[in-house]
Parts: C-alpha cells; sequence; structure tokens
C-alpha cells in the first residue's frame, strides 16, 4: 500500500471505527504494515472481523 493510501486509512480506522491511536501504532511497528495493516489488526485483535471487512469494503472504494 503507497504512503498516499496509508494516511486516509490511519484516519478511517481512527475516526469512523474508533480505533485507538496506541492500535493502529502497535500494527505499524510490524515490518510488513504497508501492505498488510488490516491484517495485523486482527490478528493481534485490535479490530473484529466486521471491523476488517468494514476496513476491506472502504479499501475497494478508495
Amino acid at each position: 500500500m503507497s504512503t498516499a493510501k496509508l494516511f486516509p486509512l490511519i484516519r478511517f480506522l481512527e475516526n469512523d471505527l474508533s480505533i485507538p491511536q496506541e492500535s493502529v501504532k502497535t500494527a505499524l511497528r510490524h515490518p510488513e504494515h504497508s501492505t498488510q495493516l488490516p491484517m495485523i489488526l486482527w490478528q493481534y485483535g485490535l479490530i473484529t472481523l466486521e471491523q476488517l471487512d468494514r476496513i476491506f469494503a472502504w479499501m475497494e472504494m478508495a
């Protein structure tokens, strides 16, 4: 995922899904964060499967 798309995704995660900034920061520390951010959040239990679905839907439209 390009940096240009990463910032809007982070805004979506924090503003629309109310995912805490600390959770996003934790996922961003992962070496593959730029391509796998939604999956990392889910694997660490920081988001639900429903939220993961919403993220993928948002990414398709972005």
